[in-house]
């Protein structure tokens, strides 16, 4: 078994913070249902202080994973289980629990829940009890052969409080323990009939001082401390307290104490690993007097795309130290496949054209949930790229596994150390743009637009065909560009935004690089604001979309430079000149000095010269800015939008 002592873990060599590809691999045996994300929050600890402050704590750190429900559960000084839970707002348990703590318990699990199986009511929420409220039992996915077994266990008597699937494993576990005693391995025997995507966390008073958890397909992550050790489903859970951290694979099982930590497989195998510096700290996923968390990272980007270019550029050239010695993933490849979803998948659209430009091999992008369900042709001269920012993205993952299986060689470009998908790659470029909480993506877009370039860079080096190091002196200048947009452009974007609060549709347009932009700047106005909008390829309009164009439709414009395509430019204002003629109000984005789009423009928003490729940062700030002071003039929550969730753990 893997076991780390707390002063083990304080001594251990993380150097860089970057973790290296895992040989851990599973097989895809799952068939997960298409569902609503079930991206819950969870917590554990075990240690010398009251669990009960620790817990909620953690729990609102994890808030913008999306919730609808909180609860926790303490083992207090006497041995006693206390639990308690309720529907809403992490402050309807915090209001609860000032008027009525569970105690000073140091052993403890916390939850917030997203609802599946049963609505959103106290009885649903979590923990759930078993073995006569002495256990207790958090879980963050779904249980897919959870009907099967509550039946098998109705039949034995068992009676249920809730409609969730979670309390089924609760039940069972407990039905387990009673036979042994041993809750270890009446763990261990509960995971292994369990179906679906799940991680679970459980204590009994029997045990104060212990929490089980396991996880397949859903995260899970150990904090190491001194005298004291957590869980989470996100390093954010705990990272106020310790920046040590460990986490685990796929199906495997961890049990913490205040001195140790055993990790294991399901089979009960040992099973090896390391830990890792998190790179951030807790002052980082606070909003530090900003009016929202995406405000924040909107103007953390200068910085998040600094602290990815650093440490990766040598005497002109890209140098990736985490791709040190593995050159050969790079040469013998014919074809490059990006996989990603949502707004990974428009930086994946920009990667396409640098990698293609700098390291001359054909390259596709695929959304992640459809690439393995059409059999796509791919072998082992084939480079499979994934892109997530949290390395747990299930349909990215169920597609990194997929390429595996067909023999090709796969990379991960991921914001989350220890995540699932980097372990599960060949190889993984990290980018650094620290926590990022709102829903939207902002930052971690930029960084992988970042990632990518570099990459891109890095292959031609490698392949030999980059033959221009211009691109490379550029990337130094790439972070204050995009705080000038930031500096010069905020003010009359957010105005623009005012004026047009009650808009019920916006259309974008971009040719090259800029169509992906255009994509990411109508997904990121639908996610927070609500509205119609969408992208198009500005060659496209006359093939349909400009039927849609009347009177006082808005349309953003993005214009590539005319120094670098004459022909590409004066296409996009022709793209101008053809929707203007129709009524359309156009508010375009282009650099500095381009006289040529302002007799046809409504507005322009200006960015800093740039070479091609570099373009997409810049542009898609003002889109962002946009999207968020609509939202807000809305009055809307920019951080927490309807139905979504930061991260989706499940097919």
């Amino acid at each position: 078994m893997c076991r780390f002592s707390a002063v083990q873990a304080a001594a251990s060599d993380t150097s860089g913070g970057h973790a290296t590809a895992s040989e851990v691999r599973s097989d895809d045996s799952q068939n997960l249902a298409l569902i609503l994300e079930t991206m819950c929050g969870i917590v554990g600890y075990v240690g010398p202080r009251p669990s009960q402050d620790i817990l909620i704590a953690g729990l609102a750190r994890l808030e913008y994973r999306g919730y609808d429900s909180a609860g926790i559960a303490v083992i207090d000084g006497n041995g006693d289980l206390g639990m308690r839970k309720k529907a809403g707002k992490l402050s309807m348990l915090r209001d609860s629990l000032a008027d009525a703590p569970l105690g000073d318990g140091t052993t403890g699990i916390g939850h917030t829940r997203w609802a599946t199986h049963g609505g959103p009511t106290d009885v649903n929420a979590h923990p759930h009890l078993a073995d006569d409220d002495k256990l207790a039992v958090i879980h963050n996915g779904i249980i897919e052969n959870f009907s099967a077994l509550r039946e098998e266990l109705l039949a034995s008597g068992v009676e249920f409080r809730s409609e969730t699937d979670t309390e089924v494993a609760a039940a069972l576990l407990g039905r387990e323990y009673a036979k042994s005693g041993n809750l270890q391995d009446a763990f261990q025997n509960v995971v292994n009939r369990l179906e679906g995507a799940f991680t679970l966390l459980a204590m009994h008073e029997d045990h104060p001082g212990l929490v089980v958890g396991a996880r397949r397909n859903s995260p899970l992550v150990i904090g190491l401390g001194e005298g004291e050790n957590f869980l989470g489903s996100d390093v954010a859970a705990f990272v106020e307290h310790t920046r040590k951290a460990l986490a685990i694979g796929q199906d495997q099982i961890v049990s913490i104490t205040p001195s140790e930590v055993t990790v294991t497989d399901f089979s009960g195998s040992p099973v090896e690993a390391e830990p890792f510096d998190v790179s951030w700290d807790a002052a980082a996923a606070e909003k530090g007097g900003w009016s929202s968390f995406m405000a924040k990272e909107v103007a953390e980007q200068p910085q998040a795309v600094a602290n990815t270019i650093l440490g990766r550029v040598h005497d002109g050239q890209v140098v990736i130290p985490e791709l040190d010695g593995l050159d050969e993933l790079f040469i013998g490849i014919n074809r490059v496949i990006i996989t990603a979803c949502g707004t990974a998948s428009y930086a994946a659209l920009v990667g396409k054209y640098a990698i293609e430009q700098w390291a001359r091999v054909a390259t596709d992008v695929e959304l992640a949930h459809e690439f393995r369900y059409r059999d796509p042709v791919i072998g082992d001269d084939t480079l499979v790229i994934s892109i997530s920012q949290s390395g747990e993205t299930m349909d990215t993952l169920m597609a990194v596994k997929y390429a595996r299986e067909r023999g090709a060689r796969t990379l991960s470009i991921c914001n989350t150390q220890g995540a699932t998908i980097p372990r599960e790659s060949d190889a993984v470029v990290y980018t650094h743009a620290g926590p990022e909480v709102a829903v939207a993506s902002t930052k971690a877009f930029s960084a992988q637009i970042t990632a990518l370039l570099l990459l891109g860079l890095h292959m031609g080096r490698v392949r030999q065909t980059l033959t221009d190091d211009s691109a490379v002196a550029e990337l130094a200048d790439l972070p204050d560009k995009i705080a000038s947009v930031l500096e010069k452009e905020n003010d009359h974007v957010a105005q623009l935004a005012g004026w047009m609060a009650d808009t019920r549709s916006v259309l974008f347009l971009g040719r090259h690089v800029g169509y992906p932009i255009a994509l990411e700047g109508a997904l990121k106005l639908k996610e927070i604001s609500y509205i119609h909008a969408e992208g198009f390829a500005a060659g496209e309009l006359k093939h349909g979309p400009i039927a849609l164009i009347e009177p006082g439709q808005p349309v953003f414009v993005i214009v590539p430079s005319p120094r670098h395509s004459a022909l590409i430019h004066s296409k996009v204002v022709s793209n101008i000149q053809e929707i203007r003629a129709r009524g359309a109000r156009v508010i375009v984005i282009a650099e500095e000095g381009d006289a040529a789009v302002l007799p046809f423009a409504d507005e322009v928003i200006h960015i800093p010269l740039a070479g091609p490729m570099f373009e997409p940062v810049l542009a898609v700030v003002p889109l962002q800015i946009f999207a968020m002071a609509l939202a807000t003039a809305k009055g809307l929550d920019v951080d927490q939008p309807r139905n979504l969730a930061k991260s989706v753990t499940v097919e």
